[in-house]
């Protein structure tokens, strides 16, 4: 099959996914939560049992937005929230009371942000100094920089789709910039160069064991993607089924967790064939027109 026929078409889905999410970015940014934004944490003892679904429901209704619920032991529950006000902390205890009739209350205070910007600005420094590493590392094992550069552009496309994405869904459904997203974030980097890495090493194989004209890289490229296609549907399906069981039915500390984990898989699947594979092919195009040459791998 020619995959690379329809390059143009994968382009436009990316930029069309990449300019909704920075057009959020923009207008409405992100939407911190207590990890970056600081808030007030309060701490319960409930004699029934409740779940934290529950519990969230019943103070949303009652106009007051949660950030957090965490059963913390069989009948201790932490609730994270913006900074409130004593009258506001009442009100809170006056539902609960109301609702689940005895209530102890074992703690209440407003906390500071514990991500700082000097840790921020350590995290992105960190994080230029190991796309570095992984281009030059994948430009050593390919002999070319265009497989490093191709690779590290798809795990930059990842992250903005992740963001952008995220910024949309802070927007209309409350979703909260927080230490688990930092998380997912980083480990949908690695699930991207990983997939990445695969196709690319099935396009290697096949130019050295092929000894017949395949076309050029365009052509090693659209065999090396039917050979490894269903490999890596059948990989991320299994990942997204456990994701969207814990969407469903893991409760609203992880849920946002489990949303972003979702969204970078889904594009790192995507961004794999479909973004990394096209830059290589069009630089390929761009670089052999500029500069003509016998094969696209040293012997």
């Amino acid at each position: 099959m020619d995959w690379m026929k329809f390059k143009n078409i994968y382009f436009a889905i990316s930029g069309i996914v990449i300019a909704l999410g920075v057009f959020s970015l923009i207008k409405w940014g992100l939407t911190f939560g207590v990890d970056f934004s600081g808030g007030s944490v309060i701490e319960y003892r409930l004699k029934s049992s409740v779940t934290e679904t529950e519990l969230t429901e019943t103070l949303n209704k009652e106009g007051i937005n949660l950030t957090s619920v965490q059963n913390t032991t069989g009948s201790t529950y932490l609730f994270r929230l913006p900074p409130i006000s004593e009258e506001t902390k009442n009100k809170i205890d006056d539902v609960l009371k109301k609702k689940y009739k005895e209530v102890d209350g074992l703690r209440f205070e407003v906390v500071g942000p514990t991500v700082g910007p000097e840790l921020i600005k350590k995290t992105i420094v960190a994080l230029l100094v190991s796309s570095c590493a992984i281009l030059f590392w994948v430009a050593f094992q390919f002999k070319s920089i265009k497989f490093g550069a191709s690779a590290i552009l798809a795990m930059f496309h990842d992250s903005v789709v992740l963001v952008g994405t995220y910024s949309l869904l802070g927007h209309f459904y409350g979703a909260e910039v927080d230490f688990l997203f930092v998380t997912a974030a980083l480990t949908i980097l690695s699930f991207s160069v990983h997939d990445t890495i695969v196709v690319f090493d099935r396009v290697r194989e096949i130019n050295k064991r092929s000894g017949r004209n395949l076309g050029g890289l365009k052509g090693t490229v659209n065999i090396a993607l039917t050979e490894t296609m269903v490999r890596s549907l059948n990989n991320s399906f299994t990942i997204l089924f456990m994701l969207l069981a814990l969407i469903l039915l893991g409760g609203t500390t992880i849920k946002w967790f489990a949303v972003a984990l979702f969204i970078g898989t889904v594009s790192g699947t995507y961004s794999s064939p479909f973004v990394a594979v096209p830059i290589l092919v069009t630089w390929d195009e761009v670089a052999s027109k500029i500069k003509p040459k016998k094969n696209f791998f040293k012997k």
